[in-house]
């Protein structure tokens, strides 16, 4: 255990985090993501719902200033809904740390797979919310 650090990030999460450089990203991905098919750097945080990692990342990581939106959600298929109590338990957690960052964007489902080939890294989580896999763009950290 590390002061500081919370229990739920795995050493080998803290290792991605830590080696991701400006403009790398990240998805957390939910229960149903499948993320073994659009990446090779898959790790699992099985049990962990994705509002309460966001809550454990954000302390420790920058979002990127300097693109209009660092962070990115899949969008509904046409026909289906979102449910919104989901985007706002995100928020929630994010505003723990970013109180100022602009509202979530969205990307149509298979342009969100296209976007996991080339993250840095894909976490399957275990959320079960219906879309809600979130992608984080890394920023600078501020000296």
């Amino acid at each position: 255990m590390l002061k500081g650090i919370s229990p739920l990030l795995s050493p080998e999460l803290l290792s991605v985090l830590y080696r991701m450089g400006h403009g790398d990203e990240i998805i957390l991905a939910d229960a149903h993501f499948p993320g073994e098919t659009f990446n090779t750097n898959v790790l699992r945080a099985d049990g962990i719902k994705i509002p309460d990692l966001l809550a454990a990342i954000l302390p420790l990581f920058e979002l990127d200033q300097y693109v209009e939106n660092p962070l990115i959600m899949m969008d509904a298929v046409v026909g289906d809904t979102l449910d919104p109590k989901v985007e706002d338990s995100y928020l929630k957690s994010i505003h723990l740390t970013n109180p100022k960052v602009n509202p979530i964007e969205r990307l149509e489902r298979f342009a969100f797979y296209e976007r996991a080939k080339s993250a840095y890294a894909v976490v399957i989580t275990g959320e079960t919310a219906k879309y809600g896999n979130i992608i984080l763009k890394k920023g600078v950290t501020p000296l």
